[in-house]
Protein backbone atom coordinates (compact mmCIF):
# COMPACT_ATOMS: atom_id res chain seq x y z
CA UNK A 1 0.00 0.00 0.00
CA UNK A 2 0.98 3.27 -0.67
CA UNK A 3 0.51 6.14 1.40
CA UNK A 4 0.18 9.68 0.45
CA UNK A 5 0.56 13.17 2.89
CA UNK A 6 0.01 16.31 1.23
CA UNK A 7 0.93 19.53 2.60
CA UNK A 8 1.44 23.14 1.35
CA UNK A 9 -2.25 24.53 1.24
CA UNK A 10 -3.13 27.84 2.63
CA UNK A 11 -4.81 30.96 1.52
CA UNK A 12 -3.62 33.13 -0.71
CA UNK A 13 -4.60 36.72 -2.68
CA UNK A 14 -5.39 36.30 -6.39
CA UNK A 15 -1.86 36.64 -8.18
CA UNK A 16 -0.35 34.90 -5.03
CA UNK A 17 1.67 31.63 -5.12
CA UNK A 18 1.98 28.08 -3.04
CA UNK A 19 3.85 24.68 -3.27
CA UNK A 20 2.37 21.99 -2.63
CA UNK A 21 3.73 18.43 -1.43
CA UNK A 22 3.03 14.64 -1.31
CA UNK A 23 5.43 12.82 0.57
CA UNK A 24 4.95 8.46 -0.21
CA UNK A 25 5.85 5.59 1.90
CA UNK A 26 5.04 2.08 1.72
CA UNK A 27 5.94 1.50 -2.09
CA UNK A 28 8.36 1.57 -4.84
CA UNK A 29 7.78 5.06 -5.40
CA UNK A 30 9.96 5.40 -8.55
CA UNK A 31 8.02 3.33 -10.65
CA UNK A 32 4.28 5.26 -9.92
CA UNK A 33 2.58 7.67 -12.07
CA UNK A 34 2.26 10.94 -9.63
CA UNK A 35 -0.65 12.80 -10.18
CA UNK A 36 -2.67 16.44 -8.14
CA UNK A 37 -6.55 16.62 -8.86
CA UNK A 38 -8.85 19.53 -7.10
CA UNK A 39 -11.98 19.08 -6.37
CA UNK A 40 -14.44 22.31 -5.54
CA UNK A 41 -17.51 22.28 -3.41
CA UNK A 42 -20.47 21.26 -5.49
CA UNK A 43 -18.27 20.25 -8.33
CA UNK A 44 -16.98 17.16 -9.98
CA UNK A 45 -12.92 15.87 -8.91
CA UNK A 46 -10.77 17.15 -12.31
CA UNK A 47 -7.51 16.10 -12.86
CA UNK A 48 -4.65 19.02 -12.70
CA UNK A 49 -1.06 17.42 -13.50
CA UNK A 50 0.90 13.94 -13.80
CA UNK A 51 4.11 13.08 -14.02
CA UNK A 52 6.18 10.48 -15.58
CA UNK A 53 7.47 7.63 -12.86
CA UNK A 54 11.22 9.18 -13.93
CA UNK A 55 10.11 12.95 -13.81
CA UNK A 56 10.70 13.31 -17.51
CA UNK A 57 6.91 13.61 -19.08
CA UNK A 58 4.60 15.84 -17.86
CA UNK A 59 0.84 17.30 -18.87
CA UNK A 60 -1.17 19.99 -17.77
CA UNK A 61 -5.14 20.67 -17.42
CA UNK A 62 -5.71 23.35 -20.10
CA UNK A 63 -7.28 25.79 -16.85
CA UNK A 64 -3.82 25.52 -15.90
CA UNK A 65 -1.09 25.58 -18.39
CA UNK A 66 1.87 27.90 -17.96
CA UNK A 67 0.78 28.69 -13.96
CA UNK A 68 1.35 25.37 -12.37
CA UNK A 69 4.35 22.84 -12.46
CA UNK A 70 4.46 19.81 -11.34
CA UNK A 71 7.63 18.26 -10.24
CA UNK A 72 9.08 15.14 -8.65
CA UNK A 73 12.13 13.85 -6.08
CA UNK A 74 12.16 10.20 -5.75
CA UNK A 75 15.15 10.75 -3.62
CA UNK A 76 12.88 12.10 -1.04
CA UNK A 77 9.44 10.01 -2.26
CA UNK A 78 7.97 13.52 -2.55
CA UNK A 79 6.07 15.04 -5.67
CA UNK A 80 5.44 19.13 -6.19
CA UNK A 81 2.82 21.35 -7.27
CA UNK A 82 3.71 24.89 -7.96
CA UNK A 83 0.88 27.10 -8.56
CA UNK A 84 1.57 30.50 -9.55
CA UNK A 85 -0.58 33.27 -10.84
CA UNK A 86 -2.99 32.11 -8.58
CA UNK A 87 -6.84 32.80 -9.70
CA UNK A 88 -9.99 32.70 -7.27
CA UNK A 89 -11.23 29.75 -9.32
CA UNK A 90 -8.48 27.45 -8.51
CA UNK A 91 -9.96 27.29 -4.77
CA UNK A 92 -10.38 23.43 -4.47
CA UNK A 93 -8.99 20.68 -2.05
CA UNK A 94 -6.14 19.36 -3.75
CA UNK A 95 -5.05 15.88 -3.72
CA UNK A 96 -2.21 13.89 -5.01
CA UNK A 97 -2.25 10.27 -6.43
CA UNK A 98 -0.60 7.30 -7.44
CA UNK A 99 -0.87 4.71 -10.05
CA UNK A 100 1.52 2.39 -10.49
CA UNK A 101 4.01 1.80 -13.35
CA UNK A 102 3.43 4.62 -16.12
CA UNK A 103 1.01 7.08 -16.87
CA UNK A 104 -1.93 6.87 -18.90
CA UNK A 105 -0.97 9.53 -21.69
CA UNK A 106 -3.59 8.37 -24.20
CA UNK A 107 -6.26 9.76 -21.90
CA UNK A 108 -7.30 12.51 -20.11
CA UNK A 109 -6.48 12.38 -16.43
CA UNK A 110 -9.41 10.45 -14.59
CA UNK A 111 -9.54 9.76 -11.20
CA UNK A 112 -10.65 6.29 -11.72
CA UNK A 113 -6.88 5.38 -13.03
CA UNK A 114 -5.77 6.18 -9.35
CA UNK A 115 -5.21 3.21 -6.69
CA UNK A 116 -3.94 5.70 -4.20
CA UNK A 117 -4.79 8.47 -2.46
CA UNK A 118 -3.97 11.20 -0.13
CA UNK A 119 -6.16 12.87 2.51
CA UNK A 120 -6.23 16.47 0.83
CA UNK A 121 -4.90 20.06 1.23
CA UNK A 122 -7.19 23.35 1.05
CA UNK A 123 -6.12 25.90 -1.36
CA UNK A 124 -8.16 29.06 -0.99
CA UNK A 125 -7.69 32.38 -3.46
CA UNK A 126 -9.52 35.51 -3.00
CA UNK A 127 -10.26 38.35 -4.62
Amino acid sequence: VLQLVESGGGSVQAGGSLRLSCAASGYTYSSVCMSWFRQAPGKEREGVARISPGGSLSSYADSVKGRFTISRDNAKNTVYLQMNSLKPEDTAMYYCAARPYNCRWSRPLEPVDYDFWGQGTQVTVSS
